[in-house]
């Protein structure tokens, strides 16, 4: 019985899985139930081509995607305490870390890069989700202070691609300081008169919302993002009444003023670099700050904001 236990189930067991592999060539759409052959969905920057759903995409995919030709350096930032807490669960967390970076290959849930988007050279800085959720603790509050700092030293643009859950609550308080600790590198960026534009992808909540993410000089988000601080039946449960169709996603916050447009993910390097190019062409022109246009800059600003908000 022990060698039928011990030797013959697992293999089975082994040969199963092997079987199951080719599951992952297809993914399902949540919203239309479509099945999209991984590859294609790969090609189209995790686009569903029928719904036009947009999926979580990974912090390198979203990189690869966003540099002229996919070429980028990356931004490296010193090692930060490793469970300073030392924190306790079902699991610990030293483990949870180790496997979220075997899963995406990261040191973090952040990956920034220094590259050129349509010839314009810009710092574009990354949150994956599938790493802690995308959560912002010391690390992740480390990487994104140094890659400001880095804008700030080559005076360059930066662009914050947010992806989170909020703070990560198994570093406590360490990680909701690092809520004024971005805010402190975002108002570097405004004091060197540096353009901060964030793009806002689902989900965008928590502490994230309450810090950097609502800090830019234009707000940008991708279709159907869910963008806010508490989750709407926290909500609910709290004011006791029900919430508007669609509230907290992007189209909602649109079109109540608190997004500037809502960008189709194909869109976003014209987008982001034609309101980077306006803004660095505005600061060269003007020593004063970006917050000081002439009216025919205004202007000019305002018509790629409203193409952008009517593109695909």
């Amino acid at each position: 019985m022990n060698w039928i236990d011990n030797v013959v189930r697992p293999k089975i067991r082994s040969f199963l899985n092997k079987k199951e592999s080719p599951d992952n060539l297809w993914v399902k759409c949540p919203v239309s139930g479509e099945m999209v052959f991984y590859k294609d969905l790969e090609a189209n920057q995790w686009v569903v081509p029928g719904s036009g759903h947009h999926m979580r995409i990974k912090a390198r995919d979203r990189l690869a995607s966003f540099f002229d030709g996919g070429i980028y350096e990356e931004i490296t930032f010193e090692k930060t305490a490793q469970d300073p807490l030392k924190f306790r669960a079902a699991k610990k967390y030293s483990d949870q870390l180790r496997d979220d970076r075997n899963k995406t290959g990261l040191d973090d849930a952040i990956l920034s890069g220094e590259g050129h988007v349509s010839g314009l050279k810009l710092v574009a800085c990354v949150q994956d989700f599938d790493f802690r959720a995308g959560s912002l603790g010391m690390a992740a509050g480390e990487a994104i202070l140094n890659s400001m700092m880095q804008a700030v030293e080559h005076k360059l643009p930066f662009v914050m691609f947010t992806a989170s859950g909020g703070a990560r609550m198994q570093e406590g308080v360490l990680s909701l300081m690092q809520m004024p600790r971005t805010t402190i590198g975002v108002q570097m960026l405004k004091d060197a008169g540096l353009p901060y534009i964030v793009v806002l992808t689902n989900p965008t909540t928590g502490g994230v919302t309450a810090s950097y993410a609502m800090l830019g000089d234009v707000h940008i988000a991708e279709p159907g993002a869910q963008i806010g601080f508490a989750g709407a039946r926290v909500i609910e449960q709290t004011i006791r009444e029900k919430l508007p169709e669609g509230f907290q996603r992007a189209e909602y916050l649109h079109e109540h003023g608190m997004v500037d447009m809502v960008v189709h993910r194909h869109n976003l390097r014209d987008v982001i670099s034609s309101l980077a190019g306006i803004f660095t062409k505005t600061q060269m022109s003007d020593d004063k700050s970006l917050t000081t246009k002439s009216e025919d800059e205004n202007v000019e600003i305002q018509s790629a904001l409203t193409e952008a908000a009517h593109a695909e």
